[in-house]
C-alpha cells in the first residue's frame, strides 16, 4: 500500500510544556510506581517460580518478611480473576512509548528487566507458551466452556512486547513473540475453519492485529497462515454485505478486530481487508452517527442508530474510545482527509482526557452524557479494570499524532504545542507549535511563567477585556538552509467562519472556509512564522435521532452542566447564546475556557468542561424549547 501520509520517526515529536505534558507526566509517574513483583506476579505463579508460602511448605519456616496480600494487584489483576495478566501488556505499550518520547533511561532498564523476567517465565513453560494463567483456559475455550477472554488477554502482552520491540528496541520482546507464534501455531493448526470461526466468536481482541505486526516484522510464512487464521470471516463478510451486524453488540469485540484487519491490509497491500476496514467505518460511524463526544457506544454495546435518546445509561468506554482514536488514525494515514483527525481530536479532548482524573491520573472506566451522571474513579491497585490498561497507553504517547509526513513536506494534523524534527531534500527541518493562552483559548490551561509575564509586562500587546472566542497558535520553521516544502494546517471541523493565517506577518488570502487541510508550499528559512488562529462560536449539538435534545460544545470542547437531573432549558438551539452565556471567564492569569452559565431559565447553573470534571454530577444533554 502507498499511504497518502506517514508518521513521524518515534522520538523526533515532543510535547512542550503544559497542560498536556503535565498529563504526560502524571501517567509516567503512576507507572513507574507500580512494582515489577507485583506486575510479574501472577506469570512467576504460572511458571512456578513463585508461591505465597515462599517455602516449602513446613510449619517451621518463617514468612514473617514476605509481602502480606494487602500490597498485591486486586480487581481484574489479582490471582483469582481469570482475566489476570492482561494489564502486563497494556504496561509494557506505555513504557515503550514512555522511553520512544523521553529516552529516559530509568523507563527503559525497568521494561527490558521485566521483559527479561517474562522470558524467563516462558523458558520455565517450555519455551514456547506464556501467560499469568494456565493453558487449560485455552482448552477450556475450544471445548466451549465459559472462561473469560484469555485471547484478549494474550493479544495485550503480545501488543506490549511488539511495542518493546519496535520503539524500544528490544530484540528479546520479538524472541518471546516468536516462541508464542509457535505455540499458537501448532494450537491452531489442528482447527477446521467452522472451528476457528466458533473460536474467533469469543473475543480475540486484537490477536488478529499482533499477528499481522508479527508477520510484518519477520516475513515469515508461518506468521502469515497464522495470521490469516484469525480472520473473522463471520463478521468481515456481513460488513462487506452492508449489514448493521454491531448495534448491541459488545463494542470492544469488534474494534480491536477491525484494527487487525487494518494491520493486514498494511503489511500484505491485500485490498479486500481495506474494504473490509471501509465497511466497517461506515457501519460504526457514518450511517450510526455519534454523540457529541465520538462515542457510538454506551454500556460497551453499539448504540442503535436514531435510538440514541433512550440509551444514555453508564456511558462511553475508555477502551473503545482509543480504540476508534487508534483507527481514525490508520485511516488518516491512508486517505489524507482531514475528518479523520477532526474525529480523532473530539475523541481526544472529550474522552481521553474526560475519563483521566487531572489530580490523580486514574481513569473512570464509563463516561456518561446522560442526567445526573457521575464519573466513577479506579484506583491505584485495586481495580485494573480494561480500561485502566488503554489509560497508560492512551496517555503515553500524544505526541505521535500531532505530525505526519507526505511527498511533499509536512502536515499538522493536531494542535499540540510541541516540537518536531525531520529531514527533508537532506535538511534538517524543525517545526515549533506554540499556542497563545492570552490572545486565544488555551484548554485545561492554568498558572505558568507565560502568563504570569502578560499581567505584568505592559510594554506588550494588551490583553482582551473579554475571553477571545479563537484559538491562537504561532509556528515557527527552523532549517540549516532555505528549502521548498510544503506545511499542511489542518483547519479544524469546529471553526466558525474562516482561518485567519500570517506567514512572516503577511496574510493569506486564499485560505478556504471552513474544514479541511490548507498547504503552503514555498521557499522557508530559518526563523519564519505561521500565524493561525481559528474563530469559534457556541454550538448546540443535537442528539441523534432527538433533534430536541441537544449538547453545548465549544469549539472542540463538550460542555457538561453542574446539574443532577434534566432540566428543560428555553431559547434558540440556533443561537445558543440565547442560553448560555460567559461565567467565571478569567482566573489570575488565564482565561477559563469551556466556563458557562444559563441564564433567563427558571433556575440556572453553571457549564464547565466535560473533560474538568471530577466527582461533580453532571448532565451533557438537555431538551430545548423555543421561547
Amino acid at each position: 500500500m502507498i499511504p497518502v501520509f506517514r508518521d513521524v520517526r518515534p522520538g523526533t515529536a515532543q510535547i512542550s510544556e503544559g497542560p498536556l505534558s503535565d498529563r504526560f507526566q502524571l501517567n509516567k509517574a503512576y507507572v513507574m510506581s507500580l512494582t515489577n513483583q507485583n506486575l510479574l506476579r501472577s506469570f512467576y505463579m504460572e511458571a512456578g517460580l513463585w508461591s505465597y508460602s515462599g517455602n516449602g511448605g513446613t510449619t517451621t519456616a518463617s514468612t514473617t518478611s514476605m509481602e502480606g496480600p494487602e500490597h498485591w494487584h486486586w480487581g481484574w489483576e489479582s490471582v483469582t480473576c481469570e482475566l489476570r495478566g492482561h494489564f502486563m501488556g497494556h504496561w509494557l505499550s506505555a513504557a515503550a512509548r514512555i522511553y520512544a518520547q523521553t529516552k529516559d533511561a530509568m523507563v527503559k532498564a525497568k521494561a527490558d528487566t521485566i521483559v527479561a523476567e517474562l522470558a524467563k517465565c516462558q523458558a520455565a513453560g517450555g519455551g514456547e507458551w506464556l501467560a499469568a494463567f494456565p493453558e487449560s483456559f485455552m482448552s477450556r475455550l475450544v471445548n466451549g466452556k465459559w472462561v473469560w477472554a484469555p485471547h484478549y488477554t494474550i493479544h495485550k502482552l503480545l501488543m506490549g512486547l511488539f511495542e518493546m520491540y519496535q520503539l524500544a528496541g528490544n530484540e528479546q520482546a520479538l524472541l518471546i513473540m516468536k516462541g508464542m507464534a509457535s505455540w499458537f501455531d501448532k494450537w491452531t493448526g489442528n482447527f477446521s475453519r467452522e472451528q476457528l470461526d466458533e473460536l474467533l466468536d469469543m473475543e480475540t481482541g486484537g490477536m488478529l492485529e499482533t499477528w499481522a505486526d508479527l508477520y510484518g516484522a519477520t516475513g515469515e510464512e508461518a506468521h502469515r497462515l497464522l495470521m490469516l487464521r484469525y480472520v473473522r470471516g463471520r463478521l468481515f463478510d456481513r460488513l462487506l454485505a452492508g449489514e448493521d451486524v454491531l448495534s448491541n453488540k459488545h463494542a470492544n469485540t469488534q474494534i480491536p478486530e477491525i484494527l487487525g484487519a487494518a494491520r493486514v491490509y498494511e503489511v500484505t497491500g491485500d485490498e479486500l481487508f481495506r474494504r473490509i476496514v471501509e465497511a466497517f467505518w461506515d457501519c460504526a460511524v457514518t450511517k450510526r452517527g455519534y454523540l457529541c463526544t465520538g462515542a457510538g457506544d454506551d454500556g460497551e454495546l453499539w448504540l442503535p442508530p436514531e435510538r440514541m435518546a433512550a440509551r444514555l445509561g453508564a456511558g462511553q468506554e475508555h477502551c473503545c474510545n482509543y480504540n476508534m482514536m487508534r483507527l481514525a488514525h490508520m485511516l488518516l494515514r491512508w486517505t489524507g482527509e482531514a475528518a479523520y483527525a477532526d474525529y480523532w481530536e473530539r475523541r481526544f479532548v472529550n474522552g481521553v482526557l474526560a475519563h483521566q482524573h487531572g489530580d490523580t491520573g486514574m481513569i473512570s472506566y464509563f463516561l456518561g452524557v446522560g442526567s445526573g451522571s457521575r464519573k466513577v474513579w479506579g484506583s491505584e491497585t485495586q481495580h485494573f479494570w480494561c480500561c485502566h490498561g488503554t489509560l497508560v497507553q492512551a496517555n503515553s504517547s500524544y505526541e505521535t499524532q500531532i505530525y505526519m509526513r507526505d511527498a511533499q513536506g509536512i502536515a499538522i494534523t493536531q494542535w499540540i504545542p510541541s516540537t518536531v524534527t525531520f529531514e527533508q531534500a537532506g535538511c534538517e527541518i524543525g517545526i515549533k507549535i506554540a499556542q497563545d493562552g492570552q490572545h486565544g483559548l488555551y484548554p485545561l490551561n492554568k498558572w505558568s511563567v507565560t502568563g504570569m509575564k502578560a499581567i505584568t509586562e505592559v510594554d506588550k500587546p494588551p490583553i482582551p477585556a473579554g475571553r477571545p472566542d479563537c484559538f491562537s497558535y504561532r509556528v515557527t520553521v527552523s532549517t540549516t538552509k532555505a528549502g521548498e516544502f510544503a506545511i499542511k494546517l489542518r483547519l479544524p471541523w469546529w471553526i466558525s467562519g474562516k482561518a485567519a493565517v500570517a506567514v512572516n506577518g503577511t496574510s493569506q488570502n486564499d485560505v478556504p472556509a471552513g474544514a479541511g487541510f490548507y498547504e503552503l508550499k514555498r521557499y522557508w528559512s530559518d526563523g519564519d512564522t505561521i500565524e493561525v488562529q481559528f474563530p469559534k462560536a457556541l454550538l448546540a449539538e443535537p442528539l441523534p435521532g432527538a433533534p430536541d435534545r441537544v449538547a453545548f460544545v465549544d469549539g472542540p470542547v463538550v460542555l457538561a452542566g453542574l446539574t443532577e437531573e434534566e432540566r428543560r432549558l428555553t431559547g434558540d438551539p440556533h443561537k445558543p447564546e440565547s442560553i448560555l452565556t460567559p461565567d467565571r471567564e478569567r482566573n489570575h492569569s488565564w482565561w477559563n475556557a469551556g466556563y458557562y452559565r444559563t441564564y433567563g431559565q427558571s433556575s440556572n447553573f453553571r457549564f464547565i468542561p466535560l473533560h474538568e470534571i471530577k466527582d461533580e454530577r453532571y448532565t451533557v444533554y438537555f431538551p430545548v424549547a423555543p421561547i
